[in-house]
């Protein structure tokens, strides 16, 4: 046990610096759950330290990969249960262990694999690792590996004679959960191997996937945009609530003295409950502009179909994409919540945003804005304007901007680039920030509290 205070407090700061808090409470809690737990049972303490320094259940992923890193299944070259090196024979010994659900086996192929497969660097060349760019490569063992092509054969062992439709997708399911879960577990090992040569903390600075309200919009892989788009829905539920809770103090006016001192008769005269006028709002109206050219459009069609389920907050959504020119789909997004994936495709093939090519140009979809659409903006309306202001050096139309916010209630800029980027190279960030309020956006965490701070109750 030598050191395990150490590796706890170790452990903790990775996770503070992955976003998730830990206090020094959770923390006295996780080493009494050591103290009595020890590490005989490694699965029992993880579970045991999930329980004592979670508070929500989307930390958990990147809580276990770095439980794997603080608190390894092992160290230096483990034991495998595959005697062999051969590709032929280790997948199948793969699809036996993945139809039987042999954790344990998985675990230890998941090493073989990363052992013969996953060595890259001087290790690859029978150097001991020590200099150099060294280690051990998840990406390159699964490539190998291949794990999802065993899905049929993991499926025919797994579902044997049931043929129905309920038993061939349950087993469908299963099949697909195992492979992920081995391919975590491929993940795990190379982690925890080159984590022994380049250190922890290294390891878990960069290897580890930050939590999915940390992922940066422009930089988001595939998978990572597909999770956020799971979020949309329990999200919007959670921001409606916060509007309309907001909707309803916005909704308690001035002291009614007429009403107040008839209610104060029945305590002697004296006023101790006041009556207040109800004032009855309009929902706001909401426009958006969205810049779909590059990665950019990751951030933009996240926020689109974020809002779209909010839409029930506004009196009116109206929504318009540029590239080059802007155009309006609002019906585009409407029907685009079906089938979110494939949003951004729809809005370039079927709206005219482009002339030629895919490269932002602020200037004149601006000025096409004002020119043809000025009338969507009203004094009941909310303007949020969505992009990372890159002009590619053309003129950013400032006229425009400020037409804009002269004609709407409010104008908001949220900006996916980081703050230190904002008018470096052709970003004109700076100078539209002087017009129109700009904020930070990276990240779903920055947008729920950017859409909850900013957008009218």
């Amino acid at each position: 046990m030598t050191g395990l205070p150490t590796r706890l407090v170790e452990f903790v700061g990775a996770l503070r610096e992955h976003g998730i808090p830990v206090g020094p409470g959770e923390t006295v809690d996780a080493a009494a759950a050591v103290d009595v737990l020890g590490l005989a049972d490694r699965e029992q303490l993880r579970a045991a330290l999930a329980a004592t320094v979670l508070r929500r259940s989307g930390q958990r992923a990147t809580f276990d990969d770095l439980f794997d890193l603080y608190f390894p299944v092992a160290v230096g070259s483990t034991e495998t249960m595959a005697e062999t090196e051969d590709l032929a024979e280790l997948r199948n010994a793969l699809v036996t262990a993945l139809a039987g659900g042999d954790t344990e086996r998985m675990r230890a192929l998941a090493a073989t694999g990363v052992e013969v497969f996953g060595q890259y660097g001087s290790f690859g060349e029978g150097g001991t690792g020590g200099g150099g760019m060294s280690g051990w490569s998840a990406y390159q063992t699964l490539d190998r590996l291949r794990p999802e092509a065993l899905l049929n054969r993991v499926l025919n062992a797994i579902r044997g004679e049931q043929r129905d439709g309920l038993s061939e997708a349950l087993a469908r399911q299963e099949a697909q959960s195992r492979i992920g879960s081995f391919r975590r577990q491929v993940q795990a090992e190379a982690r925890r191997r080159t984590a022994e040569y380049r250190g922890r903390e290294r390891i878990a600075r960069h290897a580890v996937a930050p939590q999915t309200d940390l992922v940066s919009f422009t930089n988001a892989s595939r998978e990572q945009l597909t999770a956020l788009r799971r979020t949309i829905q329990p999200l919007s539920r959670k921001l409606a609530t916060r509007l309309a809770a907001r909707r309803r103090r916005a909704r308690r006016g001035q002291i009614d003295f007429r009403r107040t001192l008839r209610r104060s008769l029945a305590t002697g005269g004296v006023p101790m409950r006041p009556a207040l006028r109800d004032r009855r709002p309009g929902r706001p109206e909401l426009v958006l502009l969205c810049d779909m050219s590059g990665s950019v459009a990751g951030f933009a069609q996240f926020t689109l179909l974020l809002v779209q389920a909010l839409a029930d907050q506004f009196s009116k959504v109206r929504t318009f994409a540029f590239v080059e020119l802007t155009d309006e789909i609002t019906g585009l997004v409407t029907a685009g919540a079906a089938d979110p994936e494939g949003l951004a495709r729809r809005i370039l093939t079927e709206a005219r945003v482009t002339r030629w090519g895919m490269s932002s140009d602020y200037g004149d979809s601006l000025g096409s804005f004002v020119e043809g659409w000025l009338d969507a903006v009203g004094p009941r309306t909310s303007v949020l304007i969505l992009g990372d202001g890159r002009t590619n050096g053309g003129d950013p139309n400032l006229a425009a901007v400020r037409q804009i916010s002269e004609h709407a209630k409010h104008v908001y800029w949220l900006n996916p680039e980081p703050r230190s980027a904002w008018g470096t190279g052709d970003s004109a960030a700076l100078e539209y920030g002087r017009v129109v309020p700009m904020h930070e956006c990276r990240n779903l965490r920055q947008l729920t509290r950017l859409v909850t701070e900013l957008l009218p109750g």
